[in-house]
């Protein structure tokens, strides 16, 4: 496994004086070493196109380039900046992508990992991104990292390493912000489905809040079974998107009340559908984010949730902040602790089941 220290410094003799991204689980020990020694040459992104547009403004004003980091689900945000920014056909800025290789084909993964894997390496071959897999040892791999960040330099043009589950090796993030509520989020999500409406459909977010709405469907019902969650989509993949799917929803069945059960880090990295959704009119759409200030999926990197006021952008959006204000749809911010349990389960049925099953309850077939 590659030792991250020697990893970071050889990055840094290749010329890298900057690090930002968004935070990815098989790159664990990485975000967190650059997270606890880089201070501020390094900044966690909404998103990873924004990411790349960071790393651009670095090197247009130091000469620099920077590393971007991400999940491979994060490659189509940043396709955007990639290609009309950082390209050798418009302004040629140099850059190193590290993407941790989620749904690596012949490494079991979770489904909504499945297409992305398997097209992680040829999306940077149409990119015209040069794009090397790090391999397993410390030494060859801080050889190449240093190799490829001057190569970038060399022709003014992104790069790209790809790391393999298990690449890194541990490294415990030191950086600890304290709670900012002490609320269980599972315990959270509880008392909203407890009491929702027998109509009502709910639309989860990626990650811990999906997994913890499916455990908790069954735990009210006192049994396990498919029809169970018809009421839910359980959102996987797409980050930042549930929002947008709960919206068309609601402007569909305008008779039903849709909530979406947002993440503090996922409604920031699309914090603009927040304005489209706020001037919706549609009053049937509840958005209830559960803020916790952290990536908590991907190992509790931080989120600037816990310093900006989701409620007063909501407002600002032309939300109503309490039901019944006013016609339009209905923002409701619940502060939970970091964490989940440890031996927290996921959904036993596949996507496609979950979405004919939610189908079916919403068009009564």
């Amino acid at each position: 496994m590659i030792e991250v220290p020697k990893f970071v410094s050889a990055l840094r003799e290749g010329g890298v004086g900057f690090f930002c991204g968004v935070p990815d689980s098989l790159l664990k020990s990485f975000c967190a070493y650059v997270t606890d020694t880089c201070g501020d040459r390094h900044t966690i992104a909404a998103n990873e196109g924004g990411a790349v547009a960071l790393a651009a403004g670095h090197y247009l004003a130091t000469g620099e380039p920077a590393l971007v980091y991400m999940q491979n689900s994060g490659q189509g945000n940043a396709v955007n900046p990639l290609v009309s920014l950082a390209d050798s056909d418009v302004y040629s800025i140099p850059a190193v992508l590290l993407i941790g290789w989620r749904g690596m084909p012949g490494v079991h993964d979770e489904p909504q990992h499945a297409k992305q894997g398997k097209i992680t390496l040829s999306l940077m071959e149409t990119l015209g991104i040069p794009t090397e897999v790090l391999p397993d040892t410390t030494a060859k791999a801080c050889a190449l990292a240093k190799r490829m960040a001057k190569r970038s330099v060399r022709e003014s043009r992104p790069v790209a390493l790809v790391a393999k589950k298990g690449a890194f090796g541990e490294y415990a993030l030191k950086t600890r912000l304290p709670d900012i509520a002490k609320t269980a989020r599972e315990s959270a999500i509880e008392a909203v489905l407890s009491a929702l409406p027998e109509n009502a459909v709910v639309v989860s977010t990626t990650g811990m809040i999906s997994r913890e709405v499916y455990e908790t469907r069954e735990r009210l019902a006192g049994r396990s079974g498919a029809e169970i969650h018809s009421h839910d989509f359980l959102t996987v993949g797409s980050m930042g998107h549930a929002l947008m799917i709960a919206l068309g929803i609601a402007k569909a069945r305008p008779d039903r009340p849709v909530y979406c059960l947002d993440g503090d880090g996922a409604s920031i990295m699309q914090m603009g559908n927040m304005a489209i959704v706020g001037q919706s009119g549609c009053a049937n759409l509840m958005h209830i984010v559960f803020n916790n200030a952290a990536h908590d999926s991907v190992g509790g990197q931080p989120t600037v949730g816990g310093a900006i006021n989701l409620k007063a952008i909501a407002k600002a959006c032309g939300y109503a902040t309490k039901a019944g204000e006013k016609a339009a749809p209905v923002f409701v911010e619940i502060k939970v602790a970091k964490g989940s349990r440890k031996d927290l389960g996921r959904p036993k049925e596949a996507p496609q089941v979950n979405k004919r099953l939610f189908m079916k309850e919403l068009m009564g077939r």
